[in-house]
Parts: C-alpha cells; sequence; structure tokens
C-alpha cells in the first residue's frame, strides 16, 4: 500500500455521493435537441422541418377555439428560435414554445386557418440529419389555382380512353346523342404542365459557386411558363411556382388532375467530375436505360423524394396506381411515342444555342416521367458542375434561351399533331378547306356512316381532315366539305 493513501473501499464510499449528484444535475446525455426550424409554404399546404439531434417521441394534434396546433417531443430541448421563420404565405400566425412535464418540448402554432395535419421522421441522408416533418395541409385547396374546365375534362377522358384502346359506351339506336350535330368547336388551349425540378427541402445540385439547381431551373421555368401563356392555342400549368417541394409522384398527379397534354420536367445535371458538359433530353423507359449514364440521372434524381421529405419508402419496383398504369401497353407505346418524337424536336433546339452531352434523346426509369397517358420529358439544361455552364444557367438570357428552346420544339410538336379539340386542330381545319359545317364524333360513330348521312363520299371526308383509313376519336370534331 502506498504510504498516506486512502483504501479502496473507503476512498468509493466517499466519491459515491459526490458522482451521483453529478449525474442527477448533469442534463441527460440522451437527451434530443431541435437545432433548426425550416418552413416552406406552398399553394395547398405548409412544411415545417425540425432538424434533429437525434431521434424523437412526437405527437402532433388540433385544438380549437382558437384554432391551433400543438407538437409535443419527448425528452427534447429547443436550440433553434422559432421567431426567426419566415411565416408569409402560410396558414400559421404565430409560433410558440414551452417545456412540459420538465423534459418535453411544446410547439404550439396559432393557425389562421382549417390544416388537416400529417407528421413523419426522416432518417439521416447525404445532406441532412434525423428530421420530423410536419405538413400542415389545406383541405379543398388544389397545388395550382386554376383548375381545369369540367367540359374540357370530359373531353379529355374521352380522348385519353380513345388512345388507350378502350372500348367507349355505345349508343342506343334511339339515342338522339349519337346524331346530334357538333357544338361550336372547343377551340381549347393544350396545356403544357412546366415542372422545375427539386425545391424546398431538396436543392438539387450544387455548383461551385454554390449555385443551387432548384433555382436556377424555377427561373428557367418561370420564362418558360411565359413563354407558353402569350402563344395562343397554349396555357402552361407549374407543377411548383415557388421554393418548396413536391413529390415526384404528387407532380404527375397535378398534371393529370389539369389535364395536360404534355409534361415537362426541367433541371440541371451534375457529376463528381467538373468536365462534363451539355444538354441533354430524357424520356421514360420501359425495360433498360440506354446508357449508363441514364440510369445513373434516373437513380439519382428518383431519390429526391428522400431528401424533399416524403413518407414512405420510395421503391421503384413497386406496383402502385400510376405504375400499373404505365404497364397498359397501347397508351404506353403512344405515349412514349409522342414523348420520344418531342423530344427529338427540343433536343435538335438546344443544340442550337448549347453543346449537347447526349446527341439523343436517352430513356431511363424516371418516377416523375412515368404517367401512361401524358407525353413526358426530362430536360437536363446543363451541367451545375462544370463552371462554366454553372455561370451561364445563373444568366437570366441563357435562362431565357433554353425556356425558348424547350417551347419551340413543343410548339412544333402540336403544331403538326394538334389534339382533335384544340384551337391548333381548328386552324388546321380552317387553312385547308375554308368555312364548312361541323360534326362531333359521338359513340358508335364510324366514318362512313357520317359520310352516309351528310351527303358526301367517304374519300372527300376523309381529304377534308386529312385522315388516313378508317380511325376516329370519340370528341373528334370532323369538318364537313360542301357537297
Amino acid at each position: 500500500m502506498i504510504p498516506g493513501a486512502l483504501p479502496f473501499r473507503r476512498l468509493r464510499r466517499r466519491l459515491l455521493p459526490w458522482f451521483v449528484l453529478a449525474l442527477l444535475l448533469a442534463p441527460s446525455a440522451q437527451a434530443t435537441e431541435v437545432n433548426n426550424l425550416r418552413l416552406w409554404a406552398a399553394p395547398d399546404h405548409a412544411r415545417l422541418v425540425f432538424d434533429l439531434s437525434a431521434p424523437a417521441e412526437a405527437n402532433v394534434f388540433v385544438l380549437e377555439n382558437p384554432r391551433r396546433l400543438v407538437i409535443d417531443l419527448a425528452d427534447t430541448r429547443l436550440a433553434a428560435d422559432p421567431a426567426r421563420l419566415d411565416l408569409s404565405g402560410s396558414a400559421i400566425g404565430g409560433v410558440r414554445s414551452g417545456v412540459r412535464d420538465g423534459d418535453d418540448l411544446r410547439i404550439v402554432l396559432d393557425l389562421e386557418r382549417e390544416v388537416a395535419p400529417r407528421d413523419f421522421t426522416l432518417a439521416p441522408n447525404d445532406q441532412y440529419g434525423h428530421r420530423l416533418v410536419v405538413d400542415l395541409e389545406y383541405p379543398g385547396e388544389s397545388a395550382v389555382e386554376d383548375p381545369i374546365d369540367p367540359i374540357e375534362s370530359m373531353i379529355r377522358e374521352q380522348e385519353m380512353a380513345a388512345r388507350a384502346g378502350e372500348a367507349p359506351p355505345t349508343a342506343s339506336a334511339e339515342s338522339p346523342v349519337a346524331r346530334q350535330p357538333a357544338q361550336p368547336h372547343p377551340r381549347r388551349d393544350i396545356i403544357i404542365a412546366v415542372d422545375a425540378g427539386h425545391g424546398g427541402e431538396d436543392p438539387g445540385a450544387i455548383g461551385p459557386s454554390g449555385t443551387r439547381e432548384k433555382d436556377v431551373v424555377l427561373e428557367i421555368a418561370r420564362r418558360l411558363q411565359r413563354l407558353v401563356d402569350e402563344a395562343p392555342g397554349f396555357r402552361a400549368v407549374m407543377i411548383r411556382d415557388g421554393d418548396y417541394y413536391v413529390g415526384l409522384r404528387q407532380r404527375i398527379r397535378i398534371a393529370r388532375e389539369q389535364r395536360a397534354d404534355f409534361f415537362v420536367s426541367v433541371h440541371a445535371d451534375a457529376f463528381n467530375s467538373p468536365r462534363p458538359q451539355g444538354s441533354s433530353v430524357y424520356a421514360l423507359s420501359q425495360s433498360g436505360a440506354t446508357s449508363e449514364a441514364a440510369q445513373w440521372l434516373a437513380d439519382s434524381e428518383n431519390r429526391a423524394d428522400l431528401i424533399g421529405g416524403v413518407d414512405g419508402n420510395l421503391s421503384l419496383n413497386d406496383h402502385d396506381e400510376v405504375l400499373r398504369g404505365v404497364l397498359m401497353d397501347l397508351t404506353l407505346t403512344a405515349t412514349l411515342n409522342d414523348s420520344l418524337a418531342i423530344g427529338g424536336r427540343v433536343l435538335d433546339r438546344l443544340g442550337r444555342i448549347n453543346r449537347l452531352h447526349k446527341s439523343r434523346v436517352e430513356q431511363a426509369g424516371f418516377v416523375v416521367l412515368k404517367s401512361p397517358d401524358i407525353p413526358s420529358l426530362l430536360v437536363e439544361t446543363g451541367f451545375i458542375s462544370n463552371p462554366d455552364e454553372e455561370r451561364r444557367l445563373r444568366d437570366p438570357g441563357h435562362q431565357l434561351s433554353m425556356a425558348e428552346a424547350i417551347f419551340a420544339g413543343v410548339q412544333e410538336h402540336f403544331r403538326r399533331n394538334p389534339p382533335p379539340t384544340s384551337l391548333l386542330a381548328w386552324q388546321r381545319d380552317q387553312n385547308r378547306g375554308g368555312a364548312g359545317n361541323e360534326y362531333r364524333i359521338q359513340p358508335g360513330d364510324t366514318l362512313s356512316e357520317i359520310a352516309d348521312r351528310h351527303r358526301v363520299s367517304l374519300g372527300a371526308l376523309r381529304q377534308a381532315n386529312a385522315i388516313n383509313g378508317d380511325v376516329i376519336r370519340v370528341g373528334q370534331v370532323l369538318r364537313i366539305p360542301q357537297s
């Protein structure tokens, strides 16, 4: 025994009370901290994100009179300042916080309108740690402000049924509907769904100078929207028009709800080397990708839901409603053919203003393109990871040139192949034959019966409407030549 040293047992008895006291006074090592709060306001919802140091058990519920949303986090401390949140554009009028039951955190959101809350947690990924996501969805609100007219919606459903090869409901011989003369031609706008990639939680790729993909593609998308809306016979629908995230399949649903004739998703490519550059155009593939680069890009873009914060596991091999629709061979084949045709024209136009990274339309399994009845393209405007292209992508003039090239390709396709009920189809018919009687095809009609009924030859009817063969569509308006 060392001289002057206390026996071990006596030393332990003296130190033990101090050790226990230190444990009682010290903060719990397992307590979770809220390191940051972020709020994203969208037209149909608001998203509040809690950045956490570790997972936390959450209880989210609504209280009335006054209306407020309560978020209780077990064994959690607040290390962020809620007063720094920008509440503009959201349903939240104020944020309060307090301690509950000694160790728990309570966040109270004062609400200015009815909400349907939904919460879920996300595990760490390449860009974020543990997150609690609280979505405040607005009942009855749409992600876009201008819903389609219900009559146009009916016509579009008939067109899609005909394209899919479905047998339309047959009218009885006595039914007057099948023999009614056409109402005035709808002359509807061709609807282009413009999707700015990423957004909100998901910045997309980030260039060497810190340029975020989500920002530049939104600027290009807004310029494209203006070009579309200024063109007679076209109307744009923005999938997102602000800095918030929209899930990949939700983007498809918005386009379908708006009865879009075409869907274009705007992105800016990136690679782990600064050397690659140039624009690319991608369409959906029913099987494998056309190149390893296309597959790599599809995998990268499809992971956006994991970064942007979407509840549930993202699987490219699931069989949900959208994917089952994609497997409808007749519809998908026609849609893919249109996608590739439009893609070729867009690629040609892009090649006139920028180097092309790929000289053909590539194909891969992009989730955002998996709509069975809407031709869709994903346009990579350039490599934001390339310093020169990053600089050009920030330039408003280059952004406008990109938008003009995309729309020029789309417009060229639809001028050659206008939907039957569109203004462009009506203008084409007028240019071909001048004024004449019109007849809208009804369920059960055949081309020969229509010719007999109007006392014109079948050949003259085909010629007046540029029809080869006998294939016609319900809802299609025929010009009846004068006999």
